[in-house]
């Protein structure tokens, strides 16, 4: 008999052979030891008897289908998904008509209180669940994204405008007659303007992805969340996740200057063939372990979120979760990542075509002959069509990682039925009465 995976609640470990603690052999008979009922006095009953199996289902925790014969039950309120092991594609439904042999047509269908239904998930309906969040709960997803949309694209436009184009305006690094002094202060003037427009980018990023997942997470359920309430429950987290985001930028700088020390010796050693080669492997061989350690590590951000555990434990959870199915991870994240990045392309190319119209100064530039300066009009009008496209795309990013994360923990942890408990589904079994292993499996 093989356990029957994702039935045990989050965080808890099953029973030895997946039997519930104190479970008899059979069905309201003590267990011998041996898996055979214990032999009754009386009469022992003849004929077919010896066809049923020695291993029964515990006594309580089925129910006898009613209707008069041959006529099918009526459907329930279906909650669990297709469990993995479970022959015949059990789907181990309160009332279990498809896990006990299919005699009733099928399994019921999952439950569905909210964007997404209660089983293990596809890729189609993860993309949906992620535009249906947006489409349902569009007046605090939007506002969401929204306000960092307008903080993050004003202060681009102003760093532009003041920082950029006043560097550019004065000097240009290209020229050769430049003082090494000069050229310093305008790397740096760059550089530190890069660094506060990134920092602003992602500070507000983490803010909306932290508040966005509260919304998503009461959207499984079918609960609607306000802005007040989203901020007040991802308020306590924040300075969590800004330490992990920070932790893991660290983690991956490190994993560069590690793989390009070969390069740098090679330069030391005084072989400029050697060290540049070695820098173009050590380089590629880095981006391959940054892939890895990202899609191993993706999953952190919702675990940090929704668990309510520190940084370390939420890095733990998401390698725990990831593992096994880090290509089915990647695949999606690539999918949304480039269904996020043709809706922000289709979105600001009528915005930057208006700029190059409305603005000389803009056209100048793309050809080249504005010196890199570009004019206020064209800075507002493309800002407004990024503005825009992270409206729309940031809540789509953020409601596929938390649903990558609520779709793993069902496959491995069973969450469904914490999700159909909390979501009150009518039917769903309490923790300590969840069905045992299907006989004969």
């Amino acid at each position: 008999m093989t356990d029957t995976p994702g039935w045990a609640s989050p965080g808890s470990d099953p029973t030895p052979e997946g039997r519930e603690p104190g479970a008899s052999d059979t069905a309201g008979q003590p267990g011998n030891g041996s898996g055979a009922p214990a032999p009754q006095p009386g009469p022992q009953p003849q004929g077919p008897g010896a066809q049923w199996s020695g291993q029964q289902p515990p006594p309580g925790q089925w129910s006898t289908p009613t209707g008069a014969p041959g006529q099918a039950p009526p459907p329930g309120p279906g909650w669990g998904g297709p469990r993995p092991g479970t022959p015949g594609g059990g789907y181990g439904a309160p009332h279990g008509y498809g896990a006990w042999g299919g005699g009733w047509g099928g399994p019921p269908p999952a439950a569905k209180p909210g964007v997404i239904p209660l089983r293990p998930l596809g890729v189609g309906e993860i993309l949906d669940g992620a535009v249906s969040t947006l489409r349902t709960y569009w007046r605090t997803v939007l506002g969401i994204s929204l306000a960092l949309a307008v903080v993050t694209e004003v202060i681009a436009v102003l760093v532009q405008g003041y920082f950029l184009n006043r560097t550019v305006g004065k000097t240009s690094l290209g020229d050769p007659t430049m003082p090494p002094a000069e050229a310093l202060r305008v790397m740096g003037e760059s550089f530190l303007s890069s660094i506060i427009l990134g920092l602003i980018t992602l500070i507000g990023t983490l803010i909306a992805t932290a508040m966005l997942t509260s919304v998503t997470s009461r959207a499984v359920l079918g609960r609607p969340a306000t802005l007040g309430e989203a901020w007040r429950e991802a308020r306590p987290q924040l300075l969590r996740l800004f330490g992990q985001m920070l932790l893991l930028g660290l983690l991956g700088l490190g994993v560069m200057l590690v793989a390009s020390v070969p390069g740098v010796i090679g330069f030391l050693a005084g072989s400029r063939v050697a060290g540049v080669a070695l820098l173009v492997i050590g380089f590629g061989a880095g981006m391959v372990v940054l892939m890895w350690l990202t899609v191993r590590f993706s999953l952190a951000a919702p675990a940090l979120m929704l668990e309510k555990q520190g940084i370390m434990h939420s890095l733990r959870r998401s390698a725990k979760l990831v593992n096994g199915s880090w290509w089915r991870i990647l695949g999606i994240q690539l999918l949304a990542g480039l269904i996020v990045a043709v809706v922000r392309v289709v979105i600001s190319i009528p915005f930057t075509v208006i700029a190059l119209i409305t603005s000389d100064d803009g056209l100048s530039s793309l050809l080249g002959q504005g010196g890199g300066h570009l004019s206020w009009t064209f800075l507002m009008i493309v800002g407004i069509g990024a503005m825009i496209g992270t409206t729309l795309t940031l809540p789509m990013s953020a409601c596929v990682t938390v649903f990558l994360y609520i779709d793993q923990r069902i496959r491995r942890e069973g969450l469904d039925l914490e999700l159909a408990r909390a979501a009150g589904v009518q039917g769903t079994p309490a923790p300590g009465q969840l069905p045992g292993p299907v006989p004969g499996s």
